[in-house]
């Protein structure tokens, strides 16, 4: 049996579209272009670090990162963003969504900085003090998550909510391109001031002493956005479901968002009745309400980011075909990196970003069911594609038919699940366990990212271990690592059958906060499973 909803949150509900919406999509947005710069410009300078840090002098090839090192440079943040995902999901149901938001920002600005300078003199020292600030870096992105994701639900109105949760989260896409950018503005820069020989001409000289700056400077430049920010992040109110349902205060919440919507929004008395008994997150009754739900955002986001993490598999193939990045020794150490941010600046162009608005877009017209199903389908398909007739891709003459498919098997993972499994965590829950319930989920992911960027980097290699890459075992063969991956999405299909649509529906509809126990003190059966 439903009551009469809050006045305030009926009016968050139906508010039309204002400035304060856009507002709070750049400040929270802010935050995810942040994370993205963050978490993807390791992967313009690891090539750099290997050059600086491990030649070796008389080599025929350029130093590279061993495979030790590199797992652990690039792995070590997305162990922090999985540990931030748990413990700031959970803190920001327990002291408000404000109050633990500005510190998540303030660690990623001092990470960021701190990264930057890494110290020691020795590679080791270096390495070890990048991956320690790099842990806690990611620490505070993983708050980001859950926090960005409630606090957006919370402010929008319901006919428009997943495109303000998706815009905030598709602000990842600027933070890739941004990455490039400043990897490519800084390389240049830099390569203009000083001058240097290929390797294969002149080792030692290919490596100039103030490329060391550059790849310190590209890291420390994420600090300034999110600083930027700050501020803003520390004026906005606490969201009204949060100071009305959780801290049980709606005089509050009214006047805060009789500020933000500037309509006069009477604070209503709570009315006497007796209520559904509050439930934790490890009972009977969340189990019964909401444990499918759980098990369908979880692991959608576990299997979509095996998936989404592996596409450095192919980026070697992909980048090589084109003829945009040639062997390392013919080129400096500032070229490499000029080229290999180039390269991923054009990818993240064509196939990542325009994905992300796609799903904005469209995401309150065909719902978020629809675009999820349709994403895993469509990777499961073009991953198929790849791995059946790998042979044949393999050939000089179609490998352009490679880049083609590859470019959409990530659109449609951008127009599809890698957009949906942050929106709908941040809607199907109740108010007082949904940021907590958006960090599980969101933690799910990380390992999951963590599968596919490792471990599937390990199962790629060839079989025979002689054409394994330096420091690397025997492993499937790059075919049967897209015929797992392939399978992966398929079994993303399947579980995207656990979760609810959410589209159109106020959050406390769709998790039965505004149910009472009927005479024999039983609530209402919430919505299992799937829409139509």
């Amino acid at each position: 049996m439903a009551k009469k909803q809050l006045e305030v949150l009926n009016a968050l509900d139906v508010a039309k579209t204002q400035w304060y919406h856009f507002t709070a999509i750049v400040i929270a947005g802010m935050g995810f272009f942040t994370d993205a710069y963050d978490l993807f410009c390791i992967s313009l300078v690891t090539k750099l670090l290997g050059r600086l840090y491990y030649t070796v002098e008389g080599a025929e090839k350029p130093g590279s990162l061993p495979p030790n090192v590199a797992a652990a440079v690039n792995g070590v943040a997305f162990c922090g963003t999985l540990t931030g995902q748990l413990f700031f999901g959970w803190l920001g149901d327990k002291l408000g969504r404000k109050k633990v938001y500005g510190m998540t920002l303030m660690m990623m600005v001092i990470c960021s900085i701190a990264s930057g300078l890494s110290m020691g003199s020795q590679p080791k020292a270096v390495m070890a003090t990048l991956c320690f600030f790099r842990f806690w870096l990611g620490f505070g992105i993983g708050g980001d998550y859950p926090l960005s994701a409630t606090i957006m639900s919370e402010y929008a109105n319901k006919k428009t909510r997943g495109a303000f949760i998706a815009a905030v989260f598709a602000m990842q896409g600027f933070g890739i391109l941004a990455g490039g950018m400043v990897a490519i503005i800084m390389s240049a820069a830099f390569k203009a001031a000083y001058p240097a020989p290929a390797y294969e001409v002149n080792a030692a000289a290919s490596i100039p002493a103030a490329s060391d700056y550059v790849w310190r400077l590209i890291v420390m430049f994420g600090a300034l956005p999110a600083a930027l920010t700050y501020y803003w992040r520390m004026k906005m109110p606490e969201t009204a479901r949060y100071t009305a349902l959780v801290a049980k205060n709606a005089k509050q919440a009214a006047a805060d968002m009789s500020k933000v919507l500037q309509v006069d929004i009477e604070a209503e008395p709570e009315p006497e009745r007796k209520q559904v008994k509050q439930f934790g997150l490890f009972s009977k009754e969340f189990l019964r309400r909401h444990g499918l739900h759980l098990l369908g955002t979880t692991s959608t986001w576990f299997l979509l980011d095996i998936a989404f993490y592996s596409q450095n598999l192919f980026q070697k193939d992909i980048f090589s075909a084109i003829g945009w990045i040639p062997a390392a020794k013919t080129m400096n150490a500032l070229e490499e990196v000029y080229r290999i941010a180039r390269a991923q600046t054009l990818i993240a162009l064509c196939s990542t970003v325009p994905g992300y608005w796609f799903t904005v877009f469209f995401i309150d017209r065909i719902g978020r069911f629809k675009i999820q199903i349709m994403g895993f389908t469509m990777m499961t398909i073009f991953m198929f594609a790849l791995a059946i007739p790998y042979d044949h891709w393999t050939h000089p003459d179609n490998r352009i038919g490679f880049v083609v498919m590859y470019s959409l098997t990530f659109f449609f993972a951008n127009f599809g699940p890698n957009a949906t499994t942050f929106v709908v965590p941040a809607e199907i829950f109740p108010a007082r366990l949904r940021s907590t319930c958006h960090g599980i989920s969101s933690a799910a992911g990380k390992a999951g990212a963590m599968v596919g960027a490792f471990g599937f980097l390990y199962a790629a290699q060839s079989k025979d271990p002689k054409k394994t890459e330096a420091g690397y075992p025997a492993g499937i063969g790059v075919r049967n690592a897209l015929l797992v991956l392939g399978c992966v999405n398929a079994l993303g299909v399947m579980f995207t059958l656990l979760v609810p649509e959410s589209n159109g529906k106020s959050l406390e509809e769709m998790s039965k906060e505004n149910e009472v126990e009927d005479e024999n003190g039983e609530a209402g059966d919430p919505a299992r499973t799937v829409p139509v």
